[in-house]
């Protein structure tokens, strides 16, 4: 399949302004109509994408872009603990459910929706049993996160700052992908989108349970989602002039989806253990990489 023939910055301006748009409006769709079990595949399909984006696309092409292998290594190398750093300073903090650690409204073991019980007291409030046998919606936690004392929106405030910061270095990456080449930046924005679904999920939650409305959470994040339009434009002007620094935030961009897939979403899946969950996931971590090497076969 060949690619349509557009100038660089226009690719740019449709993949910053759609994947942000597009992930938004899945991580809505998600968060107020479906259930919380589809969350744990988008995040198995989100770590295939963005491993497989890594080390099929983005990798090899800052090494063959760079003047030497070494130096994208130390990038790499720099970049992963750069991110620990961060993600230690809470700004780089990705939430994919309730029971997130930093953000969670209560831990998963005291969870009355998830683990009922006769009676459970969280903050004075009391909770009935839950008795229903499926997954509760994600909807039903958003009420039942409304039994809950509001922060005066200070964690909605918080998660948007962090999340605006983070979709416009989305952005940046973005952009030096396609100035490198168009095949490469579609499978790196591809991987993108498939990870900030699960992500804006969390989001969504966070919102909520500050007290914000389903209507604000949602322009609120479609908000924060344009920091990735803005990202790539300033790196599309900015990189020409030093076309050096490319490969570079190429190893950049590695080590960001490489430390979210093996710092934070593998170990979620390590919650459960059951057969059929683990094949569930590796099937699915497989589409993933799957999806990236077709993208990156097909598309010239």
């Amino acid at each position: 399949m060949t690619i349509p023939e557009l100038p660089i910055l226009a690719w740019i301006i449709i993949a910053s302004f759609t994947g942000g748009v597009l992930s938004v409006s899945l991580a809505a769709l998600f968060a107020l109509n479906l259930r919380t079990a589809w969350i744990p595949m988008l995040v198995s399909y989100a770590i295939g994408a963005m491993l497989g984006a890594v080390f099929l696309e983005i990798l090899p092409h800052a090494f063959s872009e760079a003047s030497s292998i070494e130096s994208i290594s130390a990038t790499l190398l720099f970049g992963l603990l750069l991110f620990f750093v961060l993600e230690k300073l809470v700004i780089w903090r990705h939430c994919h459910g309730d029971h997130c650690e930093v953000h969670a409204i209560h831990t998963e073991e005291d969870c009355p929706l998830t683990h009922p019980r006769s009676e459970l007291a969280v903050d004075g409030v009391k909770y009935k049993a839950v008795t229903a046998t499926k997954a509760p919606s994600l909807t039903q936690v958003h009420s039942h996160a409304h039994a809950h004392h509001h922060d005066s929106g200070r964690s909605g405030m918080m998660i948007m700052i962090g999340d605006t910061f983070h979709n416009f270095v989305d952005g940046v990456l973005i952009a030096a992908a396609f100035l490198v080449d168009v095949k490469l930046g579609v499978v790196t924005a591809l991987a993108i989108i498939s990870h900030e679904i699960p992500q804006e999920v969390g989001d969504f939650l966070i919102l909520l349970h500050s007290g914000y409305s389903k209507k604000q959470a949602l322009v609120f994040n479609l908000v924060s989602s344009l920091a990735t339009l803005v990202g790539g434009l300033l790196a599309y002007y900015a990189l020409q002039y030093v076309m050096s620094w490319v490969p570079y935030i190429l190893g950049l961009a590695a080590a960001s989806m490489l430390y979210v897939a093996v710092a934070d979403l593998i170990p979620s899946l390590h919650k459960r253990t059951e057969l059929k969950a683990t094949l569930s996931q590796v099937l699915l971590i497989a589409l993933g990489v799957s999806s990236i090497f077709l993208v990156g076969y097909f598309i010239h």
